[in-house]
């Protein structure tokens, strides 16, 4: 071997394939590429006992190996620009008056959220279930909403700025009683009289204050307006019936009504995914809008990803991203048939009778510890 160096223990991981042969005394081949070392004792013995490496080939691994680091680190995350989104939501919405063009960077932070979109679809739409912890209830809930709006949006095929526009008008939509909001996740009582109110009003009192900052687009006003409003007219503020509700104040009203129904709350029971879609959709057991129905429940489905569910071999697993029907998505298990936690993440198709799934599971059900990043790699770090 014309070129050498002695083996280092910086060279060596435990558990991981040596990518490179290793050599004793007179050239010998002792230990072949991917073998396997088991132990730390192992890997000092090695180093101890003065053995060699092609040292050509260990640098051009190592500099594989940076290029690959350097190529991760450039893998843009979809987690990483919602929550950024959603910090930057939160001091915007909360210093509204003190804020200039509000209107222009709101539409940034929709536009952000869409750009998240754009790099995974799926986590966008697992964060509604698996990231409720990056901002308090008031703030990530119209995060949420807005994620669930675009999906559906985008089925529908509407052009890019009418997506931003109602995007900012989920993200704008409870401005005017984001504190009280706060207070009401702590409450165990019942609502008085000022807080329903408060409530009662909020849309119209959101429109008042967009205006006053600035906002002059009457489609995201009229949004924020009749996000509350019923096809029957038994909404407020204004007791509107469907014919006079647009579609895209749907789209934002469904989405909210979904958003909250899956959401952790202290005061109301959190509904299963399936659940949620046939409260939302089929309050009156048919559907108000037929076509908006459709297409929620097409790009949704009952297990959307970041939901938990138990498959029939007894694995428990969450839903990773759409398979090839709407009731058989892909998933990735974390626990075993008896109840063993697995050592890794493994994806199985719920298409295959072994794994198809046998029920839906609540998060506290389910009780699993993972990252995002474990399940989507790079494009779901933090």
């Amino acid at each position: 071997m014309s070129d050498q160096r002695r083996l280092s223990i910086a060279d060596l991981v435990v558990g991981e394939p040596l990518p490179f042969d290793v050599y004793g005394e007179g050239n010998k081949l002792l230990l072949r590429r991917g073998y396997i070392v088991e132990s730390e004792r192992l890997a000092e013995e090695l180093v101890q006992r003065g053995v060699f490496i092609d040292a050509g080939q260990a640098e051009r691994l190592a500099q594989a190996k940076k290029e690959a680091q350097a190529a991760r680190l450039e893998i843009p995350s979809a987690l990483r620009f919602i929550n950024l989104a959603t910090k930057r939501l939160e001091r915007l919405l909360y210093n509204l008056n003190n804020e200039d063009n509000a209107q222009g960077k709101i539409l940034e932070v929709a536009k952000a959220l869409s750009y998240a979109f754009d790099i995974n679809a799926d986590i966008a739409i697992a964060s509604v279930f698996l990231n409720q912890a990056a901002a308090n209830y008031a703030v990530r809930h119209c995060v949420d909403t807005a994620l669930i709006a675009q999906l559906i949006s985008r089925a529908m095929k509407k052009s890019p700025d009418e997506i931003q526009v109602t995007m900012a008008a989920a993200l704008t939509m409870n401005i005017a009683m984001l504190r009280q909001q706060d207070q009401l996740e702590n409450k165990q009582e019942p609502l008085t009289p000022s807080e329903t109110e408060i409530i009662r009003t909020h849309a119209e009192k959101g429109v008042e204050i967009l205006k006053q900052v600035g906002v002059t687009d009457p489609a995201w006003l009229s949004y924020v307006e009749l996000h509350h409003e019923n096809e029957d007219g038994s909404g407020y503020p204004l007791g509107k019936e469907i014919k006079q509700i647009p579609q895209n104040a749907k789209i934002l009203a469904l989405a909210d009504r979904y958003c909250a129904s899956v959401s952790i709350r202290r005061y109301r029971k959190t509904l299963l995914p399936s659940a949620a879609l046939r409260d939302v959709l089929l309050p009156d057991g048919k559907p108000s809008d037929p076509m908006l129905a459709a297409y929620f429940i097409k790009e949704l489905g009952p297990q959307p990803p970041g939901s938990f569910v138990r498959l029939q071999n007894g694995e428990i697993a969450v839903v990773t991203r759409k398979g090839k029907a709407a009731n058989t998505p892909i998933v990735h298990s974390f626990i075993g048939p008896r109840g063993a936690p697995l050592s890794f993440p493994i994806q199985r198709d719920t298409g295959k009778e072994l794994y198809a799934i046998r029920e839906l599971l609540s998060g506290q059900q389910a009780s699993l510890r993972f990252s995002m990043q474990q399940l989507w790699g790079e494009e779901a770090a933090l």
